[in-house]
């Protein structure tokens, strides 16, 4: 069986970056390019680094930051009368965020 390196890694990411971005698209409408941009930086850097140091168990921080945002995401959309998979009723998902609702 051949070795694996990094690819597994940079796999990993690209996979959660695809998924992540289709699912949560519209919760992140307004959320500025910056903001996201800085998020998927640390995200990359801090797997690709510890990476270095202790292999494949690279994986656990992000795994584990995944499920646990996707946990935090269904209760607080729910606590909120939000739908979690499609950011509904619109209007309250923004005033919930504080941005400026577009008519």
């Amino acid at each position: 069986m051949a070795n694996i390196g990094i690819e597994l890694e940079l796999s990993f990411l690209l996979a959660v970056a695809i998924l992540g971005t289709s699912f949560f698209a519209p919760f992140e409408v307004e959320t500025p390019p910056r903001r996201k941009l800085l998020k998927w930086t640390f995200v990359a850097t801090i797997t690709l680094v510890a990476y270095r140091y202790v292999g494949h168990w690279a994986l656990l921080p992000p795994t584990g930051l995944a499920l646990l945002g996707l946990t935090f995401h269904f209760v607080w959309c729910r606590k909120n009368g939000i739908d979690p998979v499609h950011a509904t009723p619109r209007r309250r998902y923004y005033e919930l965020r504080g941005w400026k609702w577009h008519e």
